[in-house]
């Protein structure tokens, strides 16, 4: 195998978490409570029925009116058609104002990752479906993250945000087809200047895995949610519960393993 010469990251559930999760699932509670009320009882959906398994399995990855059709159809919920832009707005509505109330925590296993990789050598880029990526990127400080936990690095400086420190941001850019289409793969990766074959997805999503498998890249899938088989499933090179668990050293060398035990 060539050695790796680019990381692509996506975004929540890989690097920060985030309330995007809530988001989808309180503001469908919501609907279903208020204007939709009517058409409750023609649906499977219950208050706890929105579990992070569906979210992981259905909605996960995807972009914002793709997420939405996802949970309606899920949740079996008539004319979800005509539903999509009242539920994906609501949504999005409320995720703004959770992350700037900053009710997300940024992943250190996934801050420690980045810094190694660009340390290594590797281009790096975030890559995420979502529109609100930058609203949790440029709130992450990677030089007091860095101060805090002894790391030292040439690639730092002060006052240096995470979102400054990708070579390339693709996240939130309106794409023809979203994940698991390889569309917003391929672009990082051109962006980056690194051919398909020598670039590495970190993702926590099945539906981005696929993407990652389908441009021809490789794919370490991070299960946050206790999702390693739908990772795996998906054909993931490397599955790890934390990216700790990733040896640095090997992929210097073009390998995907995961450290000694």
């Amino acid at each position: 195998m060539p050695k790796f010469q680019g990381v692509i990251f996506d975004v929540d559930g890989v690097l920060v978490d985030s309330p995007h999760e809530k988001a989808w699932r309180e503001s469908l509670r919501e609907l279903m409570e208020s204007s939709w009320s009517d058409i409750r009882d023609r649906t499977t959906w219950s208050p706890g029925g929105f579990t992070a398994h569906v979210y992981q399995q259905h909605v996960s990855g995807k972009p914002r009116a793709s997420g939405a059709r996802a949970a309606l159809d899920y949740f079996q919920v008539p004319d979800a058609g005509q539903r999509v832009a009242e539920y994906a707005q609501r949504k999005q509505e409320m995720v703004v104002r959770l992350i700037q109330a900053g009710d997300f925590t940024a992943y250190p296993d996934a801050l420690r990752f980045v810094i190694a990789t660009k340390d290594a050598g590797m281009r790096i880029a975030d890559a995420s479906s979502s529109k609100n990526a930058a609203l949790f990127l440029r709130q992450i400080r990677l030089d007091t993250f860095a101060q805090e936990q002894g790391i030292s690095s040439l690639t730092l400086r002060p006052g240096l945000t995470l979102l400054d420190y990708f070579d390339v941001d693709v996240s939130g850019r309106d794409f023809a087809h979203g994940k698991p289409d390889p569309e917003i793969f391929l672009t990082a990766a051109h962006e980056l200047g690194v051919e398909p074959r020598h670039a590495i997805v970190v993702e926590d999503a099945s539906a981005g895995v696929q993407a990652a498998k389908a441009g021809r890249m490789a794919a370490i899938g991070v299960a946050r949610a206790d999702d390693a088989d739908l990772l795996a499933a998906a054909d993931a090179d490397l599955v790890v519960t934390t990216l700790d668990d990733v040896d640095t050293g090997a992929l210097s060398e073009g390998r995907l393993a995961a450290r000694p035990a």
